[in-house]
């Protein structure tokens, strides 16, 4: 069941949806000029939901923020937004205990690998998943992510292919590459989302539901 939230101090607004009491939340962070509503987060969600993963998709800026294209590309305060919706998640009754995972894409994965290497202990993030991204945007905090972490980049997607070859290179813990052969940026290519999303589903049914 999908209901909207909201995010504090700054009321971010957001889509959680809980399948279940307990378990694993996978909480998003989309790319540059997109949103909660994303068409291709919102399809992998709804595969994680199937799952039986709990999700939150949120909005990273506030819409004063969000009209400032420098705000859309500083992962540095998307990431400190994923530490808040983080702890959303473990204040939720019930989600003291719930191991939480991170989904991002494009910048959003940059932003997602740098919450992933700031959290608390208490915080901790169990699993990280990026699609299309800039995991070089991560700079020296790519040093620091030990979660165990998916790459997935399309075959089409250039230079991107090779940034994610070097970041995978500086991780730590356990760590793989994922080249989807046919596929651009956005993965618009037929199959080529739904290849993605069920390797997304399949990395954390591995690294995440081992730490529920």
């Amino acid at each position: 069941m999908e209901r909207e939230v909201r995010i504090d101090p700054l009321g971010l607004e957001g889509t959680l949806a809980l399948p279940q009491d307990t378990g694993p939340v996978i909480v998003f962070a989309h790319g540059g000029g997109s949103n909660r509503h994303s068409p291709r987060n919102r399809r992998v969600a709804e595969v994680l939901q199937q799952a039986g993963f709990a999700t939150l998709l949120f909005d990273l800026l506030t819409p004063e923020e969000a009209t400032d294209p420098a705000n859309v590309f500083d992962v540095h305060r998307l990431a400190e937004r994923l530490i808040l919706a983080t702890r959303y998640v473990h204040g939720l009754p019930g989600g003291a205990g719930r191991p939480v995972g991170y989904f991002g894409a494009s910048t959003g994965a940059a932003a997602a690998l740098i919450a992933a290497a700031r959290v608390a202990e208490h915080d901790r993030v169990g699993a990280v998943v990026c699609r299309g991204g800039r995991p070089d945007l991560a700079e020296v905090w790519l040093d620091g992510v030990s979660a165990p972490t998916l790459l997935i980049v399309g075959g089409n997607d250039g230079p991107v292919v090779e940034l994610n070859r070097q970041a995978l290179e500086r991780l730590h813990g356990i760590k793989a590459l994922q080249v989807v052969p046919g596929a651009g940026h956005l993965f618009e290519e037929t199959g080529t989302l739904d290849i993605m999303a069920a390797s997304a589903r399949a990395w954390f049914d591995t690294h995440l539901r081992t730490t529920a």
